[in-house]
C-alpha cells in the first residue's frame, strides 16, 4: 500500500490524546457513603473488571478513529497489478490530440476531431482533482507546455480547430518527451486516427519514463485524389511566349478516377484547361501549355474538383516573368563581334560592352552574365572582383586569347579558383564531343546522330587540372582535355573555354551549336526560386540578394497575415527563417518598407492526403518490446479500462468510513456499556 500524500502521516502523532485523557481522567475516584462497610469490598471487586474492559475499549476506539481520519487524509492507495510503482504526488498527464486536416473526416460518431475532444474529457474525468495535464496539438504552441488543471485543460481542448500542420509520430513522440522526468508520475495520451503517413515506417523510440497509451479513432479509407506538384519545362520565363508547365496528380484511393478535370489559373485567368484518368494508387504527369502572360510576378493556381476531401485540391506556385536579362561583355579584342552578334538576335538580352581598359566594377551585380572576350592582360584585381560577383551567385564566361602567355593568365585563373594553364596546343583541327547529358543542352537536342557536325579547334590552351570535383564537362576534346568546362565558385559558376573565339584558332564562333549554348550559358544566370512552400515543412525560404540598411526589415504579408522573418545573409542568397509562423496556405509577398522584391506561394502538407491508417498491429511492430498501451474508441468500456489501468484501488473512502464508525462505537460504549448498573448490592 502506497500514500499519495504521506505527510499527513505524521499527524498520527495525535493518538497521544486520546491515551493520555484514559491515563489522566479514568483514574479519578469518585467518593461514595455506604452505611455498611461491610459490602465495600464486595461492590468494588465486582464493577472493577467491567470498567477497565470499557475503557479499554473506549481508548481503542478513540485511536482507531484518530488512526482512519489521518489515514484518509493521506490518501492511501494499493497500485494496480503490473503498474509501475507510483512515486507520491500527483499526476503529470500528456494528452496530444491530432488535429490534422484528416480529422476532418466523419464515423458513426460524428467528426473525428470532436470524438477526440470527447474521448480526452473522458480521460481527464478519470484522474483526480489535484492531477495536472498537458495538451499538445500538431501547431506545437508554446501555451500548450505548462501544467494545467482540469478545468483549463476543458478549456483549451475546447478551443482546438482543425491545423494546417501536419506532424510525425515520431515527432510528437519525441515532443512528449522533451521535460520527463523520473522523480513524478506520467502518462501520455495520443488520440488519432493514425495515418499510415503519421505513423511512418521507422522504428520509434520511447522513454521509459513516460507511459504511453495509444487511442485510435476509427475512420474511414476514403478515396482521394491530390495536386501533388507543378515545374516549368523553360528554363526562363519571356513575356508572350508560350510556357508549358507539367502538372503531377496522385489517386489515393483504391478505384479508379477518369474524367477529372485540371484547370490552370494564372493571376485569376484561366490559362488552360485538361482532363484526366488516373489508376487507383498511381500518379500521373499532365502538360499544360498556354501562352500570353506579361513580365512580372505571376499568381498560378492548379485546381481539381474531387469530393470529399478538399484540402489537397488546389496547388498555388509563383514565378517571374522577366522584360529582358542584361548581359556585359568585356572585350580585349574590339574588332571581335561574335558576343554581339549572339544576343543581338534577340531583343530579350540587353548587352553591354565594356572594353579592358575601362571597366566599372561597380556595375557587376547588375548583370546576370559577364564575358571575358579575348582579354590581353587580365588583372589580379579584376579577378578579385569577379570572384567577388561569381561567389554571390553569378556567371562567367571566359574565352580566353591565345596570344597571351600562360605567365599572364595564371595569376588571374588561379585568383578565380580555376585550374592554371600548363601549355598551348597547335596543329591539324581536332573535332570536339558534345557532352549530351550535361544541363546545359537538355531540350536543345530531340536526337543527337552519329555524326554529327562538331566545333573544331586547331589551338587551344590545356590546364593542370583535368580531374576537379567541381567541373562539369559541356564540349569535351581528345585525351579528357575540355573545349568548354564550367566549375561552381560559391554560389555562381565559372564556364571556362580552352580557345578563343577567333577564326584562326577555330570554327567554335561560327559552329550551329554556338548560338543555343550561349543562350543556354546566360539562362543558367538567372536563378529562379522554388515555385512554392510547404506550410509547416518548409521553415526557410531563399532569395536572391538583399542589400539592407541598419535598421531596414523583410516582412511577408497577405490578405489574412503578416509574418517578419529572421534574416540571414549568405553568399549570393538572402535566407529568411519563418519557423512555424506560416499557418494558412496562399500567396505571400515579400515587402521591403512598401516595396514588393517578390511574392512566395504555401500549400498544405500533402502527407494527409493518403487516408489509409495503420493497424494495431503496424503499431505495435514500430515500437518493438517496449511497453506501449493501445486502446480502439470503438469499444464503449473505453473509460473504464483506461481508468482502472490508470487509478489505482483508492482507500481513502474506507479509511473516513472506519473513523466514523469507530467513532460512533465510542459514544455508543460511553452511552450504554454501563458497568454500574449491573452491580449487585446485598
Amino acid at each position: 500500500m502506497n500514500f499519495l500524500y504521506p505527510g499527513f502521516l505524521f499527524a498520527l502523532l495525535a493518538i497521544a490524546v486520546p491515551i493520555v485523557i484514559h491515563l489522566f481522567n479514568f483514574r479519578k475516584f469518585k467518593k461514595l457513603y455506604f452505611s455498611n462497610v461491610q459490602f465495600l469490598r464486595a461492590v468494588q471487586e465486582q464493577n472493577s473488571s467491567k470498567e477497565k474492559l470499557k475503557h479499554l475499549l473506549v481508548l481503542c476506539s478513540r485511536v482507531l478513529a484518530v488512526v482512519f481520519l489521518v489515514l484518509a487524509f493521506a490518501r492511501p492507495f494499493i497500485p494496480s497489478p503490473g503498474e509501475k510503482t507510483q512515486i507520491a504526488g500527483p499526476n503529470l498527464v500528456s494528452i496530444y490530440i491530432d488535429n490534422s486536416y484528416s480529422m476532418e473526416t466523419l464515423n458513426k460518431e460524428g467528426n473525428l476531431l470532436e470524438e477526440a475532444k470527447r474521448k480526452a474529457k473522458e480521460l481527464a474525468g478519470a484522474y483526480g482533482m489535484t492531477d495536472q495535464f498537458k495538451l499538445l496539438t500538431n501547431d506545437f504552441e508554446g501555451r500548450h507546455q505548462r501544467p494545467v488543471n482540469r478545468e483549463e485543460l476543458i478549456s483549451m481542448l475546447d478551443d482546438i480547430k482543425i491545423s494546417a500542420t501536419g506532424r510525425s509520430l515520431q515527432q510528437v513522440i519525441n515532443r512528449l518527451q522533451t521535460d520527463v522526468s523520473a522523480n513524478r508520475n506520467e502518462v501520455a495520451y495520443l488520440l488519432s486516427d493514425f495515418q499510415k503517413g503519421f505513423v511512418g515506417i521507422q522504428r520509434i523510440q520511447t522513454n521509459p519514463a513516460l507511459s504511453f497509451s495509444f487511442i485510435k479513432l476509427n475512420a474511414n479509407s476514403l478515396p482521394n485524389i491530390s495536386v501533388d506538384s507543378v515545374w516549368s519545362l523553360s528554363p526562363v520565363h519571356l513575356p508572350n511566349q508560350a510556357e508549358q508547365f507539367v502538372v503531377q496528380l496522385h489517386n489515393y484511393g483504391d478505384e479508379d478516377a477518369a474524367d477529372i478535370p485540371v484547370k490552370l489559373r494564372i493571376n485569376n485567368q484561366q490559362k488552360a484547361i485538361s482532363s484526366v484518368k488516373i489508376a487507383a494508387g498511381k500518379t500521373i504527369k499532365d502538360t499544360l501549355s498556354f501562352s500570353g502572360i506579361g513580365p512580372g510576378w505571376q499568381k498560378g493556381v492548379l485546381s481539381i474538383k474531387d469530393f470529399p476531401l478538399t484540402f489537397d485540391d488546389e496547388l498555388n506556385f509563383t514565378f517571374k516573368v522577366t522584360a529582358e536579362l542584361k548581359i556585359l561583355s568585356i572585350n580585349g579584342d574590339l574588332a571581335e563581334r561574335a558576343i554581339k552578334s549572339v544576343f543581338a538576335t534577340d531583343a530579350y538580352f540587353k548587352l553591354t560592352e565594356m572594353p579592358e581598359s575601362n571597366i566599372r566594377y561597380s556595375a557587376f551585380p547588375e548583370y546576370s552574365l559577364i564575358v571575358l572576350n579575348g582579354l590581353k592582360e587580365p588583372s589580379s584585381g579584376l579577378a578579385q572582383q569577379l570572384k567577388l560577383y561569381v561567389q554571390n551567385g553569378g556567371s562567367l564566361l571566359i574565352f580566353p586569347d591565345l596570344e597571351a602567355s600562360a605567365a599572364v593568365y595564371n595569376p588571374f585563373l588561379t585568383g578565380l579558383s580555376l585550374p592554371a594553364i600548363q601549355q598551348i596546343n597547335a596543329g591539324p583541327a581536332i573535332a570536339s564531343t558534345i557532352e549530351s547529358e550535361n544541363s546545359l543542352f537538355k531540350d536543345v537536342f530531340d536526337e543527337i546522330p552519329a555524326n554529327i557536325d562538331l566545333p573544331q579547334v586547331n589551338r587551344y590552351f590545356s590546364f593542370a587540372d583535368q580531374s576537379s570535383s567541381n567541373k562539369e564537362h559541356i564540349l569535351k576534346l581528345p585525351l579528357n582535355k575540355f573545349l568548354i568546362a564550367k566549375y561552381n565558385v560559391g554560389a555562381g559558376k565559372v564556364f571556362l573555354a580552352a580557345s578563343s573565339l577567333s577564326s584562326k584558332d577555330g570554327n567554335l564562333a561560327r559552329h550551329p551549336v554556338f548560338v543555343p549554348l550561349m543562350f543556354k550559358i546566360a539562362f543558367s544566370g538567372s536563378r529562379e526560386q522554388p515555385f512554392y512552400y510547404t506550410v509547416g515543412k518548409s521553415e526557410v525560404l531563399e532569395n536572391d540578394k538583399i542589400n539592407l540598411a541598419a535598421n531596414q526589415s523583410l516582412k511577408l504579408v497577405s490578405a489574412q497575415s503578416e509574418v517578419i522573418p529572421e534574416i540571414r545573409q549568405t553568399p549570393g542568397k538572402t535566407l529568411l527563417f519563418v519557423a512555424d509562423q506560416i499557418k494558412k496556405s496562399g500567396f505571400y509577398n515579400l515587402q521591403q518598407a512598401d516595396t514588393v522584391l517578390s511574392v512566395v506561394a504555401f500549400n498544405d502538407n500533402r502527407s494527409e492526403s493518403d487516408m489509409h491508417y495503420a493497424t494495431e498491429n503496424e503499431l505495435k511492430a514500430l515500437f518493438s518490446k517496449q511497453d506501449i498501451a493501445f486502446y480502439n474508441s470503438k469499444k464503449d468500456t473505453l473509460s473504464m479500462h483506461i481508468a482502472l489501468k490508470n487509478n489505482p484501488t483508492e482507500l481513502w473512502k474506507l479509511c473516513l468510513i472506519l473513523a466514523v464508525v469507530f467513532l460512533a462505537t465510542e459514544i455508543l460504549l460511553i452511552r450504554f456499556f454501563n458497568p454500574i448498573k449491573n452491580t449487585q448490592t446485598t
